[in-house]
């Protein structure tokens, strides 16, 4: 017999023998018959049981094979083909059916799982058919929020578990037939080793119940995460700066756990030329100042005062205010004091003393407003220095002197440089009919030899000679005639312009003291033009 046959005797129908005559032979030929004649009967024994045995079709996860045995319940045909069993796995019929002719058994196989939950693993086989319903064959409930993963793939409790799978086995000689021989030939043999699937592993990550209080709403959460700022992150909980979450949010998370955030508020500062915005949980003005480290200075004032609680948006002005003393110098004119010299001539003047000038200081409060000054107030005066006066000496003394001119010699005591112009009846401002036309303020009729001066610098009725001119007397003034200036008079026939600086002859006699001006006016300022 070979490995995969075994000849049952309890099953094997027994055929009455039929004497056979043998003719002598030699020794070795006659073993040799002898075995031949063995083998054919066990042949035809083996022949005639495969006649009798029952055809059945098992199929296993899908698999489908053919074999014939003369066991007489499912369970033995199943053992006998070598086919091992778990008790999760499912046959139909069952094992104590009794066997009929083309009969077919399925056998649909319980998967492996590991399970790991609550801090332990457990194996298991199960025909469960989604995750969910293995977990309750193990008797693990689920609770709000925690998560499935079956190997690396998160899961819904819904998701299938596994679906059929083509498993390829082979017939074990093992039982597949009781006969040691038949008519065709041997079925395949089946695989009397289980097809294994991959084992799968189940995860159970348990979720903790936590809350959550944002902006005045508490939300229940359910999570697995493990630190406070992966909750948020899930929750797509948007954070400012300056908002506060407590706990931290690298702090880990635990059953119970009650997450707050404190809204932090918008506010706009506007302080030293800058606008600050910023957010802050400060209660009031005075805390958002010391948030953004901005004080308040001596005469500092802000909007809104620092007792004003914050609100959403708003903005809060500094101004800075700074006081300053400044002092300013004014300058204090000297006066010119003048004294006789009588051994300096007339016209003459010499420095006595030098002038100075004086100071006077004036101290004011300044005000500035954010750079800029908003006030003065003058807080005190004084002299600081008091002015020197200049002292010049001028001549008094008299030299009469001799001129030759064209008309013959003239005797003068005093030498004024003037600026000469001229005039005319017609010039001033009065009709020809008028009964004053031509007459002058000394009621002279004007005509050349009669000027018009200052009587201030020259005496009326004065004598004097003007060179280009002749001799003249002084006996007219004007509005516009002052100082050291010579308004020439002519007649309307005779009239001549004059508009230059001459020197102007008083003649002698020498008028009284109280007569003369000794100080001559600077006045006036024309350039010097030369006839």
């Amino acid at each position: 017999m070979t490995a995969r046959t075994r000849l049952d005797i309890s099953t094997t129908e027994i055929i009455p023998a039929k004497r056979i005559t043998v003719a002598k032979m030699p020794g070795g030929l006659q073993g040799l018959l002898a075995l031949a004649a063995v083998a054919g009967i066990l042949w035809l024994l083996g022949l005639g049981l495969a006649r009798t045995a029952t055809p059945l079709v098992v199929v296993i996860d899908g698999q489908r094979q053919e074999l014939r045995t003369h066991d007489t319940t499912v369970g033995t045909a199943l053992r006998h083909a070598g086919v091992d069993l778990y008790p999760e796995d499912l046959v139909q019929p069952g094992l104590d059916a009794p066997l009929q002719p083309g009969m077919v058994i399925q056998v649909r196989r319980a998967q492996p799982f590991a399970v790991h939950a609550d801090g332990a693993t457990r194996p298991l086989r199960s025909q469960a058919t989604t995750v969910g319903e293995l977990l309750a064959e193990a008797g693990i409930a689920l609770r709000p929020g925690d998560e499935i993963w079956l190997d690396e793939q998160q899961v819904e409790p819904d998701h299938p578990l596994w679906e059929s799978r083509q498993a390829t086995r082979s017939v074990s000689s093992r039982g597949s037939a009781r006969s040691a021989a038949s008519e065709s030939p041997p079925a395949e043999p089946m695989d009397t080793q289980r097809t294994q699937s991959a084992l799968s592993i189940i995860t159970l990550r348990r979720a903790v119940e936590l809350a959550l209080a944002d902006g005045g709403m508490t939300t229940t959460l359910h999570t697995t995460l493990s630190t406070v700022g992966e909750v948020l992150q899930a929750q797509e909980v948007e954070l400012y700066l300056g908002d506060r979450v407590s706990p931290a949010p690298q702090e880990p998370v635990r059953s119970g756990l009650a997450i707050r955030i404190d809204r932090s508020a918008p506010v706009e500062i506007r302080a030293d030329g800058q606008v600050v915005r910023t957010r802050t949980l400060a209660q009031d003005v005075a805390g958002v100042l010391g948030q953004e480290g901005l004080a308040l200075v001596g005469l500092d004032r802000v909007e809104p005062e620092l007792e004003t609680p914050i609100r959403p948006h708003m903005t809060i002005e500094i101004t800075r205010v700074r006081q300053d003393y400044r002092v300013e110098f004014d300058s204090i004119p000297f006066t010119t004091e003048w004294i006789p010299d009588g051994e300096m001539e007339i016209d003459h003047s010499r420095l006595v003393r030098q002038g100075e000038l004086g100071m006077t200081k004036r101290r004011f409060r300044v005000v500035y407003e954010n750079g800029q000054e908003i006030s003065r107030v003058l807080e005190d005066a004084w002299v600081a220095q008091e002015p020197i006066t200049k002292t010049m000496a001028y001549g008094t003394k008299i030299v009469v002197r001799t001129l030759e001119t064209p008309d013959g010699p003239i005797e003068y005591w005093r030498k004024i440089r003037a600026y000469t112009v001229s005039y005319r009846p017609a010039s001033c401002g009065k009709d020809a009919d008028h009964p004053r036309y031509g007459y002058t303020r000394l009621g002279w009729k004007l005509e050349k030899g009669v000027v018009a001066v200052d009587p201030t610098v020259i005496p009326l009725r004065t004598a004097m000679y003007v060179p280009g001119y002749g001799m003249a007397r002084a006996g007219d003034t004007g509005g516009g005639i002052k100082g050291k200036m010579v308004d020439l008079g002519f007649s309307d026939h005779d009239y001549q312009s004059w508009h230059w600086w001459t020197d102007i002859y008083l003649l002698t006699p020498v008028p009284p003291a109280y007569q003369i001006r000794w100080i001559l006016p600077d006045y006036p300022r024309f350039p010097d033009r030369k006839r």
